[in-house]
C-alpha cells in the first residue's frame, strides 16, 4: 500500500466528487471538548474498522475551522443524525456562518463519559478514545476506540447520497 503506479492518470477532482456523490453514507456530527469549549463538524467519512476491539474512523479536513480542537484532543464522539435533523448537518457543515457555541444550541447535548458533547437525539452516538491519527492528502483520519454507545430506537438514520438527504 502507499505505492502509486504512475502509468495511470489520477482522476480529476470534479470527476472524483461526482463519483463519490453516489456513495451514500450516514450523516454524522463529530464532537469534542477542547480547553473547555465544544467543537463539532459534519462528517460522512465515518466507518467501522474493527469489532475487536470496537474501533471506528472519521476523517476531518485539516483546513476545517475546528481542526485544532481535534488535533489536540484524546476523545471525540460520532453522533449519527436522524431524519429531520438536516438543519443540524447544514449548520455544523459550515454552510451557514454560525459561531461554534451557537451550533450546540440547536438541540440537546449531554456530557459523555469523557466530557465530550453527545447529541441526545442522535440515532446512535459512539464515544471514542483517540488511538491513532494519520494524515492523507487534505484530511486527517482519526481512529477511535469506542468506549460507550448510546442508541435511540425511535427513528432511522439520516443518509446523504447524490448531493441530497435521504431518510433511512
Amino acid at each position: 500500500m502507499g505505492i502509486v503506479d504512475h502509468r495511470f492518470n489520477i482522476v480529476d477532482k470534479t470527476t472524483f466528487r461526482s463519483g463519490m456523490s453516489r456513495l451514500g453514507s450516514a450523516v454524522n456530527i463529530t464532537s469534542t471538548l477542547h480547553n473547555g469549549k465544544r467543537y463539532g463538524f459534519t462528517a460522512s467519512a465515518v466507518c467501522s474498522v474493527s469489532d475487536t476491539p470496537a474501533t471506528l474512523l472519521v476523517c476531518i479536513n485539516r483546513a476545517s475551522s475546528c481542526f485544532h480542537a481535534f488535533e489536540n484532543t484524546r476523545h471525540f464522539c460520532v453522533n449519527t443524525l436522524m431524519p429531520g435533523q438536516e438543519h443540524i448537518s447544514n449548520i455544523f457543515g459550515g454552510g451557514v456562518a454560525t459561531p461554534m457555541e451557537e451550533r450546540f444550541a440547536l438541540d440537546n447535548w449531554s456530557e459523555g463519559l469523557t466530557g465530550v458533547p453527545v447529541l441526545a437525539s442522535a440515532s446512535v452516538s459512539f464515544e471514542c478514545e483517540l488511538t491513532n491519527a494519520v494524515d492523507e492528502a487534505t484530511h486527517r483520519i482519526l481512529f477511535g476506540r469506542v468506549i460507550n454507545i448510546r442508541e435511540n430506537e425511535e427513528q432511522g438514520t439520516l443518509l446523504y447520497c447524490m448531493r441530497r438527504y435521504l431518510n433511512g
